[in-house]
């Protein structure tokens, strides 16, 4: 049964992550489905998002109403994407962690050179990339019919096939949520990598 993502997208982020599970996301030729998901909590509550502290000008749109895709660029080498959720102003978001490609498969293999197509969208940097998503897209309606940048229904994942465990890069205090939900077996979920210690101040690599 399809999914009214509107309300899902309206919801908490935790039953939102695993709602989004088996759901499309389309842009710029390909489209995916999602099979690796993390959830973020907003102002205050989760020390793993970028939300945490506030709004600022590089994270405006994971304030924004639910469904704005939120891309940002993280250790100066690739970008990553995530579709806010609950009402506007709160912070909560679903970072998009691993997706299949169904669609447009020679355009993905074009953009991720050397790829598997096991791997072509395996990681949020790899999905972004094979979407050809940039921060000219941040702030996107993924649930407004005529964009081309689109986040579609699709069937339930059965709840015995979702996995969840810690969120992946997060270090500190959020590191041992359990807000990582992938679908069991499926060969395009990354593997999981604990936060590992940087030599500069490194900004989260979520939402």
């Amino acid at each position: 049964m399809a999914k009214d993502l509107a309300r899902v997208l309206a919801g908490d982020p935790v039953t939102a992550a695993k709602a989004l599970l088996g759901c499309f996301f389309s842009a710029n030729g390909v489209t995916l489905r999602l099979v690796e998901v993390e959830a973020y909590a907003g102002i205050g509550e989760d020390p793993g998002s970028h939300a945490h502290r506030g709004q600022t000008a590089r994270n405006s749109s994971v304030f924004g109403k639910p469904g704005t895709l939120y891309v940002y660029f993280t250790y100066g080498m690739h970008f990553c994407a995530n579709v806010a959720c609950r009402p506007a102003g709160v912070g909560s978001a679903v970072l998009f962690r691993g997706g299949e490609v169904v669609d447009g498969v020679e355009i993905a293999r074009d953009r991720r050179l050397g790829a598997t197509d096991r791997e072509l969208a395996r990681g949020p940097a790899r999905l972004a990339k094979c979407l050809d998503l940039t921060r000219d897209a941040d702030g996107v309606d993924l649930l407004d019919p005529q964009s081309s940048v689109r986040l579609l229904a699709g069937k339930s994942v059965p709840p015995k096939r979702v996995l969840s465990g810690p969120r992946t890069g997060v270090a500190g205090e959020g590191a041992g949520t359990p807000w990582r939900f992938w679908i069991d077996g499926d060969p395009a979920v990354s593997p999981y990598r604990p936060a590992v210690k940087r030599s500069r101040p490194a900004q989260t690599s979520t939402a």
